[in-house]
């Protein structure tokens, strides 16, 4: 399966993009700013530009995991249907523990790909059935061993 984020509209303080699946629209995404950032760049660029918390993940292509649990959404009853298995973006240079969620600000980010609608500048909304979906489909990947892979551009 893949996946393709393609950012579409970059602002001081949060990113939007547009959500692929296997080459077809799935949904809107919410990131925080992009500061320019590639797989490609050194530790030590990524690092001196990096705000954590505050900055987009590098543009390049990375593994997702489904089999990782997450604490953190493993504990929130409206996640539940995903007992705690949360898709991880793989080996982000610079990056640890990055989530594709449901969340509807640049404050819900943390560095994670957020999903849903943006319907409100700067916002999404529909969030959390929108990640449902996609967790829907990702699972069904995962099952069939199909590997998931995001590119980011």
């Amino acid at each position: 399966m893949k996946i393709l984020v393609k950012r579409i509209a970059r602002r001081p303080t949060y990113t939007i993009g547009k959500m692929y699946v296997d080459g077809k629209y799935f949904c809107d995404t919410l990131e925080d700013c992009d500061r320019g950032l590639d797989s490609n760049m050194s530790l030590a660029e990524i690092k001196a530009k990096k705000i954590y918390g505050e900055t987009a993940i590098p543009t390049g292509t990375y593994e997702v995991a489904m089999n990782i649990r997450s604490f953190k959404f493993g504990s929130k009853a409206s996640y539940s249907f995903a007992n705690g298995y949360m898709p991880r973006i793989m080996r982000v240079p610079g990056y640890e523990g990055i989530l594709i969620h449901g969340g509807n600000t640049d404050k819900d980010t943390l560095g994670c790909i957020l999903v849903g609608q943006n319907k409100v500048v700067g916002r999404l909304i529909n969030s959390l059935n929108t990640f449902r979906d996609l967790y829907k489909v990702l699972k069904e990947a995962y099952y069939r061993n199909d590997p998931i892979l995001i590119t980011i551009e």
